[in-house]
């Protein structure tokens, strides 16, 4: 995976809904928003937007992982076992 750059996001920068401390995200090339220290992130929502390049230091990230980060993310919580939360059940009802 060529030319894929990655940056652990070190500030929410209010965007708490959309940005988590710690976590690893995939940048995207925007040459423009760069010029303006802005970096385009794949951020919670999985949508690509423009944030404070502040809020991030880029990483490297061993070749033989990449895809890994550049896998679009699950939703919290997912149940991959298939079964319907209790909650779920309750609301079927």
């Amino acid at each position: 995976m060529k030319d894929i750059h990655f940056a652990i996001c070190i500030s929410d920068g209010g965007y708490e809904d959309d940005l988590k401390v710690r976590t690893v995200y995939r940048i995207l090339p925007d040459e423009s928003a760069a010029r303006s220290n802005y970096v385009r992130i794949i951020d919670e929502t999985g949508e690509d937007y423009l944030y404070p390049a502040s809020c991030f230091v880029r990483i490297s990230v061993p070749q033989e992982i990449e895809y890994i980060f550049a896998l679009p993310k699950l939703p919290d919580k997912a149940d991959v076992s298939g079964r319907k939360s209790e909650n779920e059940i309750r609301i079927a009802a």
